[in-house]
């Protein structure tokens, strides 16, 4: 019976990746990481690069167990931004994520090892292009940020095997489009809008109308109990939810989903019965967390849970 180690977002830490694969039990042997037992797997949940100075390291670790059969691994946003960053449009040779200061400071240490235009850049990216938005196992699902079943369905509809073509990559950066909205949300997260009159401040003291969703949180009834990321909730509007946010929640009866993304920290809990969140901020100076899946678990257990010093 297969047992699945879940590691999320790495962010060019390849030091804390190689100590907690030592710590689950794999070890490197004929050019990959491979655990003794052969139906041990890891599940890798994106964003491999950005932050860390390994990112190299990072990729090539991931890419490896994926080759020979000891891992699976999904994209993350930081994935999809260094694609377009890194991709002039065939029409207009403008890139598809934009040079500016703040996407180059997000985006330092991966172009630091990998500049534009060079021969190993263009490589490694033509991995990460191949990696698919999401996967489904039997028992389980993982995506980087957020499962919505409408969205994933339809993904499903015009993405074969969750893996964006190179036309698919253009459209995904055209903001009027509907693949744009689609993969937005499964790589960074749903947003919805606020009633009409209501604005809130990010940290960066840039008024919104939207908030970001706990997606998750099939509890919530007002915009406090559903918005993330929100400095003052104070902000937020002592109403309750419209229905196309609370039917959007992600169905208690689903499939447990694992994710990354939202930088957490403390003690992880679950985000609910059938939903956890892996990512406690590895990337800087959090721990990377991962958990163990057993085929025929019935349901989640913080037991299971394995924080990597």
């Amino acid at each position: 019976m297969k047992t699945y180690d879940i590691i999320p977002d790495i962010h060019g830490q390849a030091e804390k990746l190689k100590s907690a694969l030592r710590d689950l039990g794999y070890s490197y042997r004929n050019g990959a990481w491979r655990h003794s037992d052969p139906n041990r797997l890891c599940v890798f949940l994106g964003d491999y690069v950005d932050r860390g100075s390994a990112n190299g390291e990072v990729i090539n670790i991931v890419r490896r167990m994926v080759d020979v059969g000891t891992a699976y691994a999904i994209m993350g946003n930081h994935e999809l931004n260094a694609i377009h960053f890194h991709t002039e449009h065939p029409d207009t040779g403008v890139p598809l994520r934009a040079h500016s200061d703040k996407n180059r400071r997000q985006h330092a240490s991966f172009l630091k090892e990998f500049p534009l235009g060079e021969e190993k850049t263009i490589e490694a990216l033509s991995w990460l292009k191949s990696l698919p938005l999401y996967v489904e196992f039997d028992e389980f699902r993982v995506v980087h940020a957020c499962w919505n079943e409408g969205v994933i369905n339809d993904l499903k509809r015009i993405v074969h095997d969750g893996r964006l073509t190179d036309e698919q990559y253009l459209e995904a950066a055209d903001h009027n489009s509907q693949l744009f909205s689609l993969v937005e949300t499964t790589t960074k997260g749903p947003e919805a809008r606020l009633p009409e009159g209501y604005l809130i401040y990010d940290k960066e003291g840039v008024g919104r109308e939207e908030v970001r969703l706990q997606w998750w949180n099939g509890s919530a009834r007002k915009w406090k109990d559903i918005a993330i990321s929100v400095p003052d909730p104070d902000q937020l509007p002592d109403s309750n939810l419209p229905a196309s946010v609370t039917q959007s929640v992600y169905p208690a009866a689903s499939k447990p989903v694992f994710f990354g993304h939202y930088w957490f920290s403390g003690e992880p809990v679950l985000q609910a019965q059938n939903a956890l969140c892996l990512d406690y901020s590895a990337g800087t100076n959090g721990p990377l967390v991962s958990y163990q899946f057993e085929l025929g678990a019935t349901s989640l257990n913080l037991d299971r849970l394995t924080i990597h010093s």
